[in-house]
Parts: structure tokens; C-alpha cells; sequence
């Protein structure tokens, strides 16, 4: 697959914290950061951003560079309007909005990238403009946004059930 040791680990990390996301939204119906599996995903991902800053298959800084950008900063803000502001009822819903859209921004280089490469030898994609990629994104986004609306109604009603 081509992949030197640092694109081995990057992608190890980055498997691992999509498990841990999907754990999460399937008990919790969130990516839920006081948990285990949320915080395997917010540090598994922030590793993985970092050390995709340092692969590059085409040369130079790209837009899978400025995806990792976003993503972390994404995480990281998540992160700290979780730890310090956890009372802050207005701010879960950015809160779960970040992780989300970082979790679905995940998906873009991911699903590029293990469609052009596998399986060995007869990819499911020819390029990142194949046809199958833009299906599996847009089905994904789909996935996004019904579980963001999904994750706004749930969070509103536990703002609702806590006293303020």
C-alpha cells in the first residue's frame, strides 16, 4: 500500500479513534468526552491530525494538510468548552457540533484514501474524483446532518431536564 511508518502509525491512531467515536455515538448518542471512548477519540484524533501534517503523498502542503488544521482546532476547542465550561448549557450544542462536523471531516481524506488504495491491487476508486467517493460522501453528510439535528433535540431536552 505504500504507507512509510509514519503513515502506518497515523492510520492505526486514526482507525482507533473512529471506533472509539462510533462506540460513543452508538451509548451515548454523542461523541460524549467524559467517557472513555470520547476521549480515545478526541486524543487519537488530535494525533492523527498532527501526524498527517507530516505525510504527504502528493508533494508539499495540501488540502488534506488543511483538513488536519481544522479538525484540530475543532477537537481542541471541543475539548475546552467541555473542560471549562461544563455547566454552560448553550455551550454543549457547540460542543457536540464540533466533534461532529471533526468526525465527519475524518470521513473526507479517510474515505479518499482507502478507496483509492484497496483492495490491493483493483482500488474501488481510480482517483479522488471518482464517482463512488462522492457517493460515499454525500451519504455520510447525510449521516451528519440528521445526526447533528438528532443530537441537538437530545441535548436540548437534558438542558431542559437541569435546573439552571
Amino acid at each position: 500500500m505504500g504507507l512509510s511508518s509514519l503513515g502506518i502509525f497515523h492510520t492505526v491512531i486514526g482507525v482507533t479513534a473512529i471506533v472509539a467515536a462510533i462506540v460513543s455515538y452508538l451509548k451515548y448518542g454523542k461523541i460524549n468526552l467524559a467517557e472513555t471512548s470520547g476521549k480515545i477519540y478526541a486524543l487519537g484524533t488530535v494525533i492523527t491530525s498532527l501526524t498527517a501534517l507530516g505525510i504527504s503523498k502528493h508533494g508539499g502542503f495540501n488540502a488534506g494538510h488543511v483538513f488536519s488544521i481544522f479538525i484540530l482546532i475543532m477537537v481542541v476547542v471541543a475539548y475546552f468548552l467541555f473542560s471549562r465550561k461544563q455547566f454552560n448549557k448553550t455551550l454543549r450544542y457547540v460542543e457536540n457540533f464540533l466533534l461532529s462536523l471533526s468526525f465527519f471531516l475524518s470521513w473526507i481524506p479517510t474515505v479518499n484514501e482507502t478507496f483509492t488504495r484497496v483492495p490491493l491491487g483493483h482500488p474501488l476508486a481510480k482517483s479522488p474524483t471518482d464517482p463512488i467517493i462522492a457517493r460515499t460522501l454525500l451519504v455520510l453528510l447525510v449521516l451528519f446532518i440528521a445526526g447533528s439535528v438528532l443530537q441537538f433535540l437530545m441535548q436540548r431536552k437534558l438542558n431542559r431536564a437541569v435546573k439552571p
